[in-house]
């Protein structure tokens, strides 16, 4: 009954006390936010003016961060994955949050592949045992969303696991980071030191924000970081970004098709993930292999092997400006 939002605060409600917790948003969706946190406060809400995608959001949240608590350790989590062992999960940030503090090293948690899936990025790690706990490994490549052969041999070397974009550091760790390897993206928040957590923080997003290069935090710090550690992890986790992967978390009939919407009906057809509105009929027959997505106002048919194609699919709408179908 609860979002995915609702299960990841939550989650870190296990770890940090509720006034630690901050959520990174485009400012149309900050009362949508406060809506589903109703006992999270409004100035814990940190609003983008515009998309720079994930570098320039942890920026923002670590100098508000910092005129905080300076000394503090700062957890980076995707509000909408799903961790079906929240035990574990709160068993492996315990052991991350130790490494980050005990090193200098930034810290994420890599997630062992299932499949060699093509919507994932994927770490290289040594494969060695750390002395304080064997879970804990060191860095060598990051690889980001390879085709499908490589993919397989990534899975087949046993040497990488999917990166599951959560990421754990002491402030201290990533703003030097951030200072070596992101230099612009870091001058243009410092240069509002006294401004967060004021009156005149959210004037001075706004003026910024446009300036800030659109980039990652994986592209912009983790694959240039010299000094990063991965622990291995396995607490039931998807990201659920995928329709892929959400076939892996949805009942299978005999056939091995997975099914949303309550009056979907399947002749001959195996492998397939179906998705329809509850009060629409569909029927299919002689389907291998398929996502069949089917809404109000758009229709998704396409090989499960061609998912990775749906994002090309998406740009040509935008093109197109046919974005209210999106």
């Amino acid at each position: 009954g609860s979002t995915l939002m609702q299960m990841t605060y939550n989650r870190f409600l296990r770890t940090c006390p509720p006034e630690n917790i901050l959520v990174v948003t485009n400012e149309e969706y900050k009362e949508l936010v406060l809506t589903q946190l109703p006992d999270m406060k409004a100035e814990q809400v940190l609003c983008e003016p515009f998309r720079r995608n994930t570098a320039p959001c942890v920026a923002y949240a670590n100098f508000k961060i910092a005129e905080l608590c300076s000394d503090a350790n700062v957890i980076v989590a995707p509000a909408d994955h799903l961790v079906l062992n929240e035990d574990r999960f709160e068993e492996i940030i315990d052991l991350a949050i130790l490494e980050a503090t005990e090193t200098e090293n930034l810290v994420t948690l890599g997630i062992k592949p299932s499949r060699p899936d093509t919507g994932y990025g994927y770490i290289q790690f040594e494969n060695k045992a750390d002395a304080r706990d064997p879970r804990i490994k060191t860095v060598k490549t990051f690889t980001e969303k390879p085709d499908v052969d490589l993919a397989r041999k990534f899975v087949g070397s046993g040497e990488f696991y999917w990166n599951s974009g959560i990421f754990i550091w002491s402030l201290d760790n990533i703003q030097k980071a951030f200072e070596k390897d992101l230099p612009d993206v870091y001058s243009l928040f410092k240069s509002g030191e006294g401004k967060y957590n004021t009156d005149e923080e959210l004037e001075f997003i706004k003026d910024i924000y446009a300036k800030c290069e659109n980039i990652s935090i994986d592209y912009g710090i983790m694959e240039k970081a010299s000094l990063v550690s991965l622990i291995l992890s396995d607490f039931g986790w998807s990201d659920l970004g995928t329709w892929g992967s959400l076939y892996t978390h949805v009942d299978l009939d005999i056939h091995n098709n997975a099914t949303v919407g309550d009056n979907t009906y399947l002749y001959n057809c195996t492998n397939n993930m179906v998705y329809s509105p509850d009060d629409k009929l569909m029927l299919l027959h002689g389907l291998d292999g398929f996502i069949v997505v089917d809404t109000p106002d758009a229709t998704l048919i396409c090989k499960k092997t061609d998912e990775q194609k749906i994002k090309q699919f998406v740009n040509d709408l935008k093109i197109a400006k046919k974005e209210q179908f999106l």
